[in-house]
């Protein structure tokens, strides 16, 4: 079986890249990680890729004179790895539309909330405040409008009386890592039907 390549962008920890990579780890996996880019030379996820034996690179977003340069950086770098898949895990960088749409339907990030509810930053307040009795996490193509693309899978948690938002990632956290190996499994095998 020969293994889809996969790369991952990250800019912090990374606890979602730890769960591709172990997923990854069964020799029966669909994919495998060649690759982890960080737009942060600090970010903590490239020393857990490297303890995993996975080549990693950092690219500093200040060495551009634009987006559009730093994105085609990223590309060619995915390109000369041969990359068939691009994983976003806590990416805290917007993707040109021009690295987008060539790379059209190969993107897949994890988002923490239940899309197209709460698209962008502070899911979790945003859940609490409105008094939501469910939440959860998605995985989705990646469009150049934030947020938006094809959703592939979600998962769901109840909110409960007395949540804060720490308590509420965190049981939200413990379902993004069941369902983005999942999706990453079933993009490698073309289980999905996605959108032209």
């Amino acid at each position: 079986m020969s293994k889809k390549k996969v790369a991952i962008l990250i800019s912090g920890r990374g606890s979602n890249m730890e769960a591709l990579i172990k997923a990854c780890q069964d020799a029966s996996f669909p994919a495998s990680i060649e690759l982890v880019i960080s737009n942060k030379k600090e970010a903590r996820g490239l020393e857990i890729a490297q303890s995993y034996g996975i080549h990693t690179q950092s690219v500093n977003r200040k060495n551009f004179p634009n987006d559009h340069e730093f994105d085609s950086k990223i590309s060619a770098i995915l390109k000369e790895n041969n990359i068939e898949i691009i994983c976003t895990a806590g990416y805290m960088k917007i993707l040109t539309k021009e690295f987008v749409e060539s790379w059209h339907n190969q993107i897949i990030n994890i988002h923490p909330s239940l899309l197209p509810d709460y698209k962008g930053l502070n899911t979790h307040k945003r859940a609490l405040d409105d008094g939501v009795q469910l939440a959860g996490c998605t995985t989705h193509i990646v469009e150049s409008e934030l947020d938006s693309g094809q959703i592939l899978m979600q998962a769901t948690v109840p909110v409960l009386k007395d949540d804060t938002e720490d308590a509420l990632a965190k049981r939200i956290l413990r379902m993004e890592h069941i369902i983005f190996p999942e999706t990453l499994k079933r993009i490698a095998t073309n289980e999905f039907r996605l959108n032209k």
